[in-house]
């Protein structure tokens, strides 16, 4: 009999895009069960990719704009903006990604998130009424100091010089905004402040052991014997940040996200932060999805021990178990702990057909084989 079958699958990371991934593994399906009826849902956490992924979901329009990537050289990038809704849609990656870097020529220390606020100028131009923004995928880990000096904020030291280097935070005394950002959020107030929603793919705090420096610093070039420096600074930041509030912004989950952008997005933008996963299931309305198929099928680079630690393909098999559909995980390699044959019904890696050499050099053709592999098997 004919099935409905949800295809859902996350970015190989590397090789696929989320959309490439779910199309090649259509074809594949296609091929043993035209009959079936077949529904793409290509998804993101909030990582590279979410502002293809997110434009598509709500049909916004291709936006360009004169910025500055991490070490400020001058690019256009790309952001898309939904006019019926009035959202924007940013992608970190696409505007300070660590992807855009010539390898191993910069050190985080000499890159910034300042090209960041500019596309955000960029949306509230344009007077939105709510900003979605991907966080993965930086190449930075100031906590946001750039972001904030393009959005008009102050950073002196105690001899009323400005800083202008986020590795000069550690002597920082004054964080205020400027008399002109006054000015510019009395205006946009009248307007009322677009809501600010920020898809974070990590549940990090800012500082310590766990903390944007020493988990996600070392991917970007920080070496072990800089963590004390980049941690000094984050730590002068955060407590300016927080004389006066109740709470601590340091320690919200996500805020160490993205070299601490969460944390800047929070503060300097009154960013709500959100799991990357939970904002896509709900703009997409995924249990009804899930629920009008009689299969779910996702899938990633690797579906490994950290597959069920809050990562897309994990937690698409987790949702379809609870709704009690059966959920098949593609994948370009498969490690499988226990708990991972728990949620999903089964799990194939590229490796099954051919090498992973193979499989990196014709991504899409061997998924598409793999797909059809298993649509042959798949009994409803």
């Amino acid at each position: 009999m004919p099935c409905n079958v949800l295809i859902v699958p996350d970015k190989f990371k590397g090789t696929l895009t989320a959309r490439a991934a779910a199309e090649s593994i259509a074809r594949g399906w296609r091929t043993k069960r035209p009959s079936d009826r077949l529904d793409l849902l290509p998804m993101s956490d909030g990582g590279d990719g979410f502002g293809e992924v997110m434009s598509a979901l709500l049909g916004a329009a291709a936006q360009r704009v004169s910025t500055c990537d991490a070490a400020h050289r001058p690019c256009t990038v790309r952001w898309w903006w939904d006019v019926r809704t009035r959202t924007a849609i940013i992608e970190t990656a696409r505007v300070i990604g660590l992807a855009m870097l010539p390898h191993r020529r910069y050190h985080p220390f000499d890159l910034d998130t300042y090209g960041l606020g500019k596309v955000i100028r960029a949306a509230r131009a344009k007077s939105a009424r709510r900003i979605l923004v991907g966080l993965g995928g930086s190449a930075t880990n100031d906590g946001g100091f750039g972001l904030a000096r393009a959005l008009g904020w102050e950073f002196r030291n105690a001899q009323g010089q400005t800083i202008e280097r986020w590795t000069d935070l550690a002597t920082a005394t004054i964080v205020r905004e400027s008399e002109n950002r006054e000015s510019e959020k009395t205006e946009t107030r009248n307007r009322s402040m677009p809501e600010v929603i920020v898809a974070v793919d990590v549940q990090n705090r800012l500082l310590g052991g766990r903390g944007a420096t020493r988990v996600y610093g070392p991917q970007k070039g920080i070496r072990p014997q800089d963590f004390d420096l980049a941690e000094r600074c984050l730590k002068r930041l955060a407590i300016l940040i927080r004389a006066g509030r109740r709470t601590d912004p340091s320690r919200e989950p996500g805020a160490g996200a993205a070299g601490g952008l969460g944390f800047g997005f929070a503060v300097f933008l009154d960013g709500r932060l959100e799991p990357g996963f939970d904002l896509f299931a709900r703009e997409v309305k995924l249990d009804r999805r899930v629920l009008a198929g009689d299969l779910v099928i996702t899938g990633e680079g690797a579906i490994d021990r950290s597959t069920l630690m809050g990562k897309g393909a994990g937690e698409i098999a987790r949702r379809a178990k609870q709704l009690g559909v059966p959920c098949i995980g593609l994948a370009g390699t498969v490690t499988t702990p226990r708990r991972s044959r728990k949620v999903f019904s089964q799990m194939h890696g590229l490796d099954e057909i051919t090498s992973l050499k193979m499989a990196k050099e014709q991504p899409s053709l061997w998924l598409e084989r793999l797909a059809a592999k298993v649509a042959q098997e798949w009994r409803a």
